[in-house]
C-alpha cells in the first residue's frame, strides 16, 4: 500500500512538469533566467521554431517541417514551411501547397496552393511541376489549361518522377493518381 501511495503522490507532483514539457516542446517557455537559460532545446520542435523565429533556414532544419505537420502541429509547420519556401526550399514550397489545398493550419485557398506549386516547378522541382500540371490539368486553383499540364506532367515524368510517368502512360487519365477517396473534391458542380 505505502509503494501505491508513494506513485501516487509522484504521479501528482509529475503532472505538471508534463504539461511545461508539451509547453516547451511548442516552443512556449525556455527557462530564462538570469544565470542563463535552463535545460535549452535542442532537437526538438521548440528549438526548430526557435531557430525558424529567429530568421535561421537549412536543409535539415526545414525538413522537421514534416514532423510537425505529421504531429497535427498545423499552424507550426506553415510557420516553418513558409520561411524555408521563402528561402528557396521547393519541398517546403510542395508543403505549403499542401496546406493551403487542405486549409491545415489556415483557412483553404486554392489560388495559393497553385501558387506554390508554380514557384516550385518554376525552380526545377519535379513534384512542383507534377502538382502543378495537375492544377492545370483540372482547374485547382488556377484557370484550366490541359495543354500546359500535360506539358508539365512530361518535364516531371521526364525528371524520372515515377507518378508522373505512370500519369503520362496512363494517358493523362487523372484517375490513375486520384485516390477513389479524394475523387469528390475534383468535380466540377457548375
Amino acid at each position: 500500500m505505502t509503494r501505491f501511495l508513494t506513485f501516487v503522490a509522484l504521479a501528482a507532483l509529475t503532472a505538471p512538469l508534463h504539461a511545461e514539457d508539451l509547453a516547451m516542446d511548442m516552443g512556449e517557455d525556455t527557462h530564462v533566467t538570469e544565470e542563463g537559460t535552463l535545460n535549452p532545446h535542442e532537437m526538438s520542435m521548440a528549438r526548430a521554431m526557435e531557430n525558424i523565429r529567429e530568421g535561421q533556414s537549412g536543409m535539415v532544419l526545414c525538413s522537421t517541417g514534416y514532423l510537425i505537420t505529421k504531429s497535427g502541429r498545423h499552424g507550426l509547420a506553415r510557420e516553418l514551411f513558409e520561411r524555408c519556401a521563402n528561402d528557396g526550399y521547393t519541398g517546403a514550397m510542395t508543403w505549403m501547397s499542401q496546406l493551403d489545398d487542405r486549409g491545415l493550419g489556415g483557412p483553404q485557398d486554392l489560388e495559393a496552393a497553385s501558387e506554390w506549386n508554380r514557384r516550385a516547378a518554376e525552380a526545377g522541382d519535379p513534384v512542383g511541376k507534377f502538382n502543378r500540371g495537375l492544377d492545370l490539368m483540372r482547374g485547382w486553383g488556377v484557370e484550366q489549361d490541359e495543354t500546359a499540364g500535360r506539358a508539365l506532367i512530361d518535364e516531371a515524368a521526364n525528371d524520372g518522377l515515377p507518378v508522373a510517368q505512370r500519369l503520362r502512360s496512363a494517358e493523362y487519365d487523372l484517375d490513375e493518381v486520384t485516390p477513389d477517396a479524394d475523387e469528390w473534391r475534383y468535380q466540377k458542380l457548375f
